[in-house]
């Protein structure tokens, strides 16, 4: 599946519940759920587990149907926050935060979707050079 970068910088197309929301996969929605039951102690139902993915304007799952970067990145009319004028912002910053110290979504030292973007901002730096 092609790389689907969402504002913050997470791949949506890695995400099971993406996954499970693309291939109608049950059985994937029930193993998502059982982790982020067990995740953050909390009964999560199998059948709550939809997502179109952080760019859809679709359905979206837990935090990402709440998230200020989401928001923040539509507002400004960014691809994601790579392009944003602002990048890292405070905001972005407390996400990473959580995504590499809590979730244990990380890179060395570093939160896998802020590499992501960095790459990103990186190839939009080059090839703005004259």
């Amino acid at each position: 599946m092609e790389k689907i970068i969402g504002y913050c910088g997470i791949d949506c197309a890695k995400c099971k519940a993406y996954i499970a929301t693309v291939e109608d996969n049950d059985e994937l929605r029930k193993e998502y759920a059982k982790e982020q039951s067990e995740r953050f102690g909390v009964e999560v139902d199998y059948r709550t587990i939809n997502c179109d993915g952080c760019l859809s304007m679709g359905e979206h799952l837990g935090y990402c149907s709440i998230c200020e970067i989401r928001k923040c990145g539509i507002e400004r009319k960014v691809e994601n926050c790579a392009f944003c004028e602002e990048y890292i912002c405070d905001k972005l910053d407390r996400v990473y935060t959580f995504m590499r110290d809590v979730i244990g979504k990380r890179i060395g030292n570093e939160a896998e979707a802020k590499v992501a973007l960095d790459e990103i901002r990186k190839k939009i730096q080059k090839d703005s050079e004259p």
